[in-house]
């Protein structure tokens, strides 16, 4: 980042971002429509003023990450969400009330 910037990239303050394929558990499969449906989906949060997020696919059930100050203006436009997330795909629509966290997946291990 700190290169970004003295280059004037505009890419310098855009958040880290892991790998789409972290968003799975582990041994399940991933398919590269899976891993669009991700990627859109995380997509449609940034665009909507979402700035940590992850949406982490369990076989179809998507739980959203995101930052706990940020929960109330999910709930918010919870209909929407949900609308957008079926659309894609996902046949649940969950959020983790823990909030937020790198490694999540490592949990189950």
């Amino acid at each position: 980042r700190e290169i970004a910037r003295k280059l004037g990239l505009s890419v310098a303050d855009k958040p880290s971002m892991a790998c789409l394929s972290s968003r799975f558990p582990y041994g399940q499969t991933i398919t590269a429509d899976a891993l669009r449906r991700v990627g859109v989906a995380e997509n449609y949060l940034r665009d909507r003023g979402f700035n940590v997020v992850r949406v982490r696919d369990h076989a179809g059930l998507a739980r959203i990450e995101i930052t706990p100050d940020e929960m109330t203006h999910l709930m918010e436009m919870r209909d929407a969400v949900s609308l957008e997330f079926k659309r894609l795909g996902f046949l649940y629509v969950t959020l983790d009330l823990i909030g937020f966290r790198s490694g999540s997946m490592d949990e189950a291990l």
